[in-house]
């Protein structure tokens, strides 16, 4: 009830901030899409390219976790036409229906996303009716050599007293629950309680030594020196080393989460072509090389990739190995139940004293 009530909410709000959005507003010459995203992952520069190449008006909206968007999308009362979730997210989307088909006759641009990727997404989209990918990447450790003078090299650095108040852990379950799994040798993607229980205990034993649960704010936080050591998806890295050489990222031995975030279509989409011309529109290897160069999380666009040098290229940070992947899981959906479980077993631990 509760969940519903937020959702209902934020759709009021966002209607709000939309003005005449939710009321049919005809938008530039050729209508409207409506975009939902993570927070800084677009090149604002690339909505207004967008806008004057198609003559259609961009209403944008962010989010922070996979599931602060799901039960606003679940509700129903904002039509999104494209949004661009996680990989297990996706595949509760399809599970329960929330998604349309896309006609990828009108996304010729597919032809530049790498088929390896194409091959991983099958794990949450089988046939590949329902997501194009738009980034992919490893969950890691970021941190600061300034301040730490051992090698960091796996999740268990995370449970150091010696960086007590200087430590940063995400702020959502399914990234704060990787690291304690994969030091007890369990699957990511487990619903066993005993299992998670165990991983429970760890996470309400590191945390007196944290400094705070995050999210975007791992940012000016890492660059800042506000904190030594952190969970850092691989995206962030180029951009916090550009601005603090003394960061450095690493993925670490038990393994970790490999990460697919695509773009996807609500089955209540109201401009279901607009929102296929937005995704043919960012597959341009030239506009999928500007946003790489903004967002810095790797892309799957075979021919941005080629405009890479390379020592770019060989990032791991930008491109993860073979080898690295084969350390890692995809998240995969959970189950109501799963969720639910993960859920209760984070707001245990942030409310833990």
């Amino acid at each position: 009830m509760k969940k519903k009530f937020m959702a209902v909410f934020l759709t009021a709000a966002i209607c709000m901030s939309w003005l005449a959005g939710c009321g049919g507003s005809k938008g530039g010459e050729n209508g409207v899409v409506k975009v939902y995203n993570w927070g800084e992952y677009i090149d604002e520069e690339v909505i207004q390219l967008f806008e004057e190449e198609t003559g259609i008006e961009v209403i944008y909206d962010t989010f922070e976790t996979n599931e602060e968007m799901y039960p606003l999308i679940e509700a129903g009362g904002v039509a999104y036409d494209v949004i661009c979730p996680s990989d297990y997210m996706i595949e509760k989307m399809i599970a329960n229906d929330l998604l349309a088909e896309i006609n990828f006759d009108n996304i010729p641009n597919m032809q530049y996303i790498s088929q390896e990727i194409m091959e991983g997404s099958k794990v949450f989209d089988p046939e590949n009716k329902y997501s194009v990918p738009y980034t992919f990447g490893t969950l890691g450790i970021i941190y600061n050599t300034s301040m730490i003078d051992e090698e960091i090299d796996s999740w268990e650095d995370l449970w150091n007293e010696e960086y007590s108040g200087e430590i940063l852990m995400y702020n959502s379950p399914r990234d704060l629950f990787t690291a304690p799994l994969k030091i007890l040798g369990y699957s990511l993607n487990t619903t066993d309680e005993t299992e998670l229980n165990e991983a429970k205990a760890m996470l309400l034993e590191q945390k007196p030594l944290i400094q705070r649960y995050v999210m975007d704010q791992i940012k000016d936080t890492m660059i800042s020196g506000s904190a030594a050591i952190a969970m850092a998806y691989s995206g962030e890295v180029l951009q916090l080393q550009e601005q603090n050489p003394d960061l450095e990222y690493v993925i670490p031995k038990e393994g970790s989460n490999y990460f697919i975030d695509s773009w996807v279509i609500p089955a209540n989409a109201e401009n279901k072509e607009n929102a296929e011309a937005w995704i043919n529109f960012l597959n341009d290897p030239e506009i999928a090389y500007k946003n790489f160069e903004y967002i810095t999380y790797a892309t799957p666009n075979t021919g941005a990739q080629e405009m890479m040098d390379e020592e770019l290229a060989s990032n791991p940070a930008v491109n993860p190995s073979a080898e690295i992947l084969e350390r890692c899981e995809v998240f995969r959906t959970l189950g109501e139940e799963g969720d639910a479980l993960y859920n209760e077993m984070w707001m245990e631990i942030k409310d833990a004293s």
